[in-house]
C-alpha cells in the first residue's frame, strides 16, 4: 500500500492497526536490546558490572539522542512535504539528514571516548566500578558513526509505508544483538566491553541492510545530491528539538539521580534504579512506537489540510496509550519479584526489599504518564514544537529536579516516588497545552469545511 492510500484514505481505526501496532512491536523489539543487555550482564558478569552499565547508559543514550534529533526532526517536514506532493524536496531533506547523522555520530563519539574517564569519575565511581563503566561507554563511542543512524532509518521506512519491514528490521536487530552478546559473554567469556560490542555490531549490520533500498532507488524517498540550506536546518532542528530535549533532559536527570544514589545507597541503589529504568525501557517503547508510528499519517494529513482526520487519528493514539499504560501499572505492581529477579538474581534481605518497594511505587507512574506522552507526540506531529518542547523538558528534567528537593526528607523513598509525582505534574501541563491547541485546530478546520 502506498503512502497516500495508507495515510489519506484508510479509516483511522484500521490505520491504527496497520501502522501503530506493528510500529509499537518494532519499537519494543528495537529497545529490547537494552533489556537483554541488562539481563545478560547481570547474570553473567555480576552486580558490579550491572551497576557500571547503568552508570554509563545515560551517556550512551545522549549519544543516540543527537542522531534522534535529526532523524525525528527530519521525519516531520518530510511527511508534510509528501502530503503536499513535494517528493523531490522530501528526498533532499532525507539525504541531508542521513549525512548529518553520520557526521554528528563521529563528532559526539570522539568527545565521549576522550571524556569517558572524567565523566564516570565525576559520577562518584571508583576502581573496578569506574573502569567497567568506561569500557562500556567507549565501545559505543567508537561505533557511534555507524550505529546512530539505525533509529532514523526506522522513521524513514515508516514514512515510505514500509511498516512491516520496519518492524521486522527492529526484531532482527534485537535478536542479532542478543545472540552476539550471548556469544561474546557466555561462550567466549569476554568482559563488559563485549556486551557493548555485540549490540553495536547488530545495529551496524541492520543499518546497512535498511539503507540499501534507499540507495537503490526502490523507495519513495531516495538519495540525491544534497543541498543543505539554513531553512532546512531550522526546520529539522525545530521539529527534532522536543524529542532531543526530552532525551537530553532525561539523561541529565538520570545522571543527577545516579550521583545522588551512589552517595545515598551506593552500588545497590544504582542497581535498583537500573531495574526501574529497564522496566520503563520495556513500556515506553510501546507508547513511543504507537504514537511515533502515527506521526507520518498525522503530518501527512496536516500538510494536506484534512484536520478532522488528524483529530480522528489522534483519538486512537490517546486511547491505545491509556490502555497500555494502565496495564503496565498493574503488571509492575503485581509482579515486582519476577521483574527484580531478571536483573538482580542474587538480591536478598534488605536489598530485595529495596527493589520490591521501589517497583511498587514506580508502578504508580503509569496511571498518569500516558496523557503527557500522547500530547507531546501530537504537538510534534503538527509542527507545534514549542509546546512539545515545554512538555518534554518539564517531564524529563524540571519536574523531577523540583521533586528531588521536595521529597528529599524521604530519602530513597522520595527518589522512587519521584516518577509518579512527575507523571501527575506532566499530565496537568499537557491538559493545559491540549485545551489551548484544540481551539486553534477547530478554528483552522472551519475554513476547510466551508470550502468543501
Amino acid at each position: 500500500m502506498n503512502s497516500h492510500a495508507l495515510f489519506a484514505k484508510t479509516p483511522p481505526v484500521k490505520l491504527f492497526f496497520l501502522a501503530s501496532l506493528p510500529g509499537a512491536i518494532g519499537m519494543l523489539a528495537s529497545a529490547l536490546y537494552q533489556t537483554i543487555d541488562g539481563v545478560l550482564v547481570g547474570h553473567l558478569l555480576g552486580e558490579t558490572a550491572f551497576a557500571a552499565l547503568n552508570l554509563a547508559m545515560p551517556f550512551v543514550i545522549i549519544n543516540f539522542a543527537v542522531a534522534d534529533l535529526i532523524g525525528v526532526g527530519s521525519s516531520v517536514p518530510i511527511s508534510i512535504c509528501l502530503g503536499r506532493k513535494e517528493e523531490e524536496k522530501a528526498s533532499g531533506i532525507f539525504t541531508c539528514s542521513c549525512l548529518m547523522i553520520v557526521g554528528a555520530g563521529a563528532v559526539v563519539g570522539a568527545i565521549l571516548f576522550a571524556a569517558a574517564p572524567l565523566l564516570i569519575t565525576l559520577m562518584g565511581a571508583e576502581e573496578e566500578f569506574a573502569n567497567l563503566a568506561v569500557q562500556y561507554l567507549r565501545v559505543y563511542a567508537l561505533c557511534s558513526p555507524l550505529t546512530t543512524i539505525i533509529f532514523a532509518t526506522d522513521n524513514y521506512l515508516r514514512i515510505c509505508g514500509q511498516i512491516r519491514p520496519s518492524m521486522v528490521l527492529n526484531i532482527v536487530m534485537s535478536v542479532l544483538s542478543a545472540a552476539l552478546e550471548w556469544l561474546f559473554l557466555g561462550v567466549f567469556g569476554w568482559g563488559i566491553w563485549a556486551a557493548a560490542l555485540g549490540t553495536c555490531l547488530g545495529m551496524m549490520i541492520c543499518a546497512v541492510v535498511a539503507l540499501i533500498p534507499f540507495a537503490r532507488g526502490k523507495m519513495l524517498l531516495r538519495f540525491c545530491r544534497p543541498h543543505l540550506s539554513r531553512k532546512m536546518l531550522r526546520q529539522i532542528f525545530s521539529c527534532g528539538t522536543p524529542n532531543f530535549l526530552n532525551n537530553i533532559a532525561g539523561r541529565l536527570t538520570s545522571i543527577i539521580m545516579n550521583a545522588i544514589l551512589v552517595r545515598l545507597g551506593g552500588q545497590t541503589a544504582v542497581s535498583v534504579y537500573g531495574v526501574l529504568m529497564y522496566a520503563d525501557g520495556f513500556i515506553q517503547p510501546l507508547l513511543y512506537g504507537m504514537c511515533d508510528s502515527l506521526q507520518p499519517a498525522v503530518g501527512y494529513n496536516w500538510g494536506a489540510g484534512t484536520y478532522s482526520r488528524v483529530r480522528a487519528i489522534e483519538r486512537c493514539c490517546y486511547v491505545a496509550s491509556a490502555v497500555v499504560s494502565l496495564l503496565s501499572a498493574v503488571v509492575i505492581a503485581g509482579f515486582p519479584q519476577f521483574i527484580a529477579g531478571l536483573f538482580m538474581p542474587d538480591a536478598a534481605g534488605e536489598e530485595l526489599e529495596m527493589v520490591l518497594g521501589a517497583l511498587r511505587l514506580f508502578s504508580l507512574t503509569y496511571f498518569f504518564r500516558w496523557f503527557s506522552f500522547a500530547t507531546q507526540s501530537y504537538m510534534l506531529a503538527i509542527e507545534k514544537s514549542l509546546p512539545a518542547s515545554i512538555i518534554s523538558v518539564s517531564t524529563a528534567l524540571i519536574f523531577p529536579v523540583l521533586l528531588i528537593a521536595a521529597l528529599w526528607p524521604l530519602g530513597l523513598t522520595g527518589i522512587w516516588l519521584n516518577f509518579a509525582g512527575t507523571a501527575v505534574l506532566s499530565g496537568v501541563l499537557a491538559l493545559v497545552v491540549l485545551l489551548r491547541s484544540r481551539s486553534e485546530l477547530m478554528q483552522a478546520d472551519r475554513p476547510v469545511q466551508a470550502q468543501a
